[in-house]
């Protein structure tokens, strides 16, 4: 990934604490934590843009595939919506319309630290209830949880084969570069991935892994389904996916931390396979341009473009955006994790 010229940077928080290196994994839950605590970075004004911003009719999809379930499951509005990450809350107040005029209104939960994206979600999502973390959220009822885009932010800690074995790769904090460790980390590497070849980079997202199994517990207990939708991959696979973004450009990830949005793709093999071990149903991963046409995303263009012709080029330009594979359908991957006891759900044929 190659550097952008930028304009000079607002204030850097200091993730630092008087500490000359980092993990990468403290580096980019420290980095993170500040760039989000203290603004809205979605839209053309922020550094990126999520689904949800493009077009309504992403949250519209979303919230009949949740109606959809619910129903077919025979929980109905006893069902709460659950929402990790709901940046502004656009994706939750299209879902809930749809959900709707179909008469169905559930309890709404956000999992979100960010007071400024709070104050949005609350205009958006008027009644909804906030929670800290997952561990939080409701047990006395069956939970349908959406994570649109939320994985991809957790951090990662990241493992390089060298000549004396696998040693996990550090932040040093001047001049800004990765660094190695000195301990032996052949433990931590998927055993398939153990023999990869001199220089070879492996990701583990262990709080990826641990949220994802705390939220499959919950669901084996309380009825309901897990929706991730991301950039990622089906692993084990080597590789560096870190990357950072400001004002709509690649950025480098190492360079003024906390002041842009620091990722990583999320390895869908990975989360699929921890739910399959606990007894969950793992529908296959896809690509978001799949599933959002499994679940009539042109007839809801053409419904639009009926009701305002004047916008039908716009219209065209989202849908685009959200399916073609040389935009975000193929890059953006859709999971489904369900209880065992729930109907299979929507958008996966």
């Amino acid at each position: 990934m190659s550097p952008e010229i930028e304009a000079p940077h607002a204030t850097q928080p200091d993730i630092w604490q008087g500490r000359e290196s980092l993990s990468l994994h403290d580096f980019m839950a420290a980095a993170n934590a500040a760039y989000y605590a203290g603004r809205d970075p979605l839209g053309a004004r922020g550094d990126f843009i999520t689904a949800p911003e493009i077009s309504q009719m992403f949250g519209e999809l979303i919230g009949l595939w949740f109606a959809d379930l619910a129903l077919r499951a025979g929980v109905g509005a006893n069902c709460a919506y659950v929402e990790l990450g709901p940046g502004r809350g656009t994706l939750a107040a299209d879902a809930l319309r749809a959900m709707g005029q179909g008469g169905l209104s559930p309890p709404i939960h956000f999992v979100e630290t960010s007071p400024v994206l709070r104050e949005r979600q609350r205009a958006a999502a008027p009644g909804a209830t906030w929670h800290e973390s997952v561990a939080a959220l409701p047990e006395d009822q069956p939970l349908i949880i959406i994570a649109n885009e939320f994985f991809d932010a957790l951090p990662i800690r990241q493992f390089q084969r060298t000549g004396a074995g696998w040693r996990e790769r550090m932040v040093q904090r001047t001049p800004p570069a990765f660094t190695l460790g000195k301990q032996d980390c052949v433990a931590d590497i998927p055993l398939p991935l153990s023999d990869a070849p001199l220089g070879a980079i492996v990701e583990r997202n262990f709080a990826s892994e641990t949220i994802a199994t705390d939220l499959g517990k919950r669901i084996l207990r309380q009825g309901g389904a897990l929706l991730i939708i991301d950039y990622g991959y089906e692993g084990p696979a080597t590789g560096d996916t870190l990357q950072a973004m400001t004002q709509h450009r690649f950025a480098d990830p190492l360079d003024a931390p906390g002041t842009r949005d620091l990722t990583a793709h999320v390895d869908f093999g990975m989360i699929a396979a921890l739910g399959r071990t606990l007894g969950l149903r793992p529908q296959p991963c896809i690509g978001q341009g799949a599933f959002l046409t499994a679940l009539g995303i042109d007839a809801r263009a053409a419904a639009l473009t009926r009701a305002n012709p004047a916008r039908a080029d716009d219209v065209k330009t989202a849908r685009d955006r959200l399916v073609e594979a040389d935009q975000m359908g193929q890059l953006f991957k859709v999971l489904a994790l369900r209880h065992p006891d729930w109907p299979v759900a929507a958008g996966f044929a």
